[in-house]
């Protein structure tokens, strides 16, 4: 049995596809929702490069002093 998709998506698919989405997010909402997902996926690749130029996370710990009670 064939899949809908078997060979890829191709133009007529994504037509439909998009066409599904226009209709359930409307027109208005469409651009809202592609922006936010604009700074999703860049705020995901910032954080990941991030994470590959520096794999050991700095901790930085804070060292007790002894009081030195004053003369």
């Amino acid at each position: 049995m064939f899949g809908l998709f078997r060979g890829g998506l191709g133009g007529p698919e994504l037509i439909v596809i998009l066409f599904i989405v226009l209709l359930l997010f409307g027109s208005t909402r469409l651009p809202k929702l592609a922006g936010s997902m604009g700074k999703a996926i860049k705020e995901f690749k910032k954080t990941a490069n991030g994470a590959l130029d520096d794999p050991a996370p700095k901790t930085t710990t804070r060292k007790s002093r002894a009081k030195t009670p004053k003369s």
